[in-house]
């Protein structure tokens, strides 16, 4: 018997989120959020999906990818539910760092299309990086898969910002010239991936008015923290923009990410 397992991805994820910094650390939580999952040769039939209809929600397994295939995994872990501060077991966790890179979304499903581009499930609720290799697709079945009474741990409901999402003249000049049809709904989705503070836990102690950036499509969003508002300063094509320090910092160039 072999020891090893060649697993094919049946599609890949094409979403908003073009950068680590940013995503929403569950599905569901940012349903503005739509994507998505182009088929692949020789997985790109119709009748694969028959029946799918019927069902409002799906599993997506797929592959941790971009940094974590080379980074190997970890025995502990810092959860950001935790603050960043203490550690867990990976298997407590839902961390990519993991000995087979994998994981499971549930997400609404829109529907299945074909255009230019090939066979397409749309997808919305989505918290998976633009590029994601998918394993399988599973319907959600709710009296099997929704456990009324199950113990959550220290994975604890969200809690969403208090502070209102506001945006200068400037970042709606941006969003208006980005997306001039309204197609992306820009503002809807920066206001809720922001409600969810997708900072790390450690950067809580940051003084007030530190700038982030983040990369939505080919836009980076420079936003703060001010005493009374969470400001979106500019929402700059990225060519035009001064990219983070690295991919999932969510730093401008001028700092560091201590993890």
């Amino acid at each position: 018997m072999s020891d090893s397992v060649n697993l094919d991805p049946i599609g890949i994820i094409r979403s908003p989120y073009a950068d680590k910094f940013g995503i929403p650390r569950q599905p569901g939580l940012v349903t503005a959020a739509e994507a998505r999952l182009e088929l692949l040769p020789p997985f790109a039939r119709e009748e694969a999906f028959k029946g799918i209809d019927g069902f409002s929600h799906v599993w997506i397994i797929f592959v941790f990818h971009a940094d974590c295939l080379d980074a190997g995994w970890r025995p502990t872990v810092r959860p950001p539910r935790l603050g960043g501060r203490e550690t867990v077991g990976v298997f407590a966790s839902r961390a990519p760092y993991r000995p087979n890179p994998i994981g499971l979304s549930a997400v609404e499903h829109l529907g299945l299309i074909r255009d230019q581009r090939g066979l397409a499930l749309r997808l919305r609720g989505i918290d998976l990086l633009d590029g994601t290799p998918v394993l399988d697709i599973k319907p959600y079945v709710p009296y099997a898969d929704a456990i009324a009474d199950a113990r959550g741990g220290f994975a604890t409901p969200p809690q969403i910002t208090r502070l209102p999402v506001v945006f200068s003249d400037a970042a709606r000049r941006d969003m208006a010239l980005a997306d001039p049809q309204g197609e992306r709904n820009l503002a809807c989705l920066i206001e809720q991936i922001l409600a969810q503070d997708p900072r790390p836990g450690y950067m809580d102690r940051y003084p007030e008015r530190r700038e982030f950036g983040m990369q939505i499509y080919d836009l980076n969003v420079r936003w703060r923290i001010e005493s009374d508002a969470l400001r979106v300063m500019r929402v700059e094509p990225v060519l035009a923009a001064a990219a983070p320090a690295r991919p999932g910092s969510g730093l401008l160039p001028a700092e560091t990410d201590a993890d």
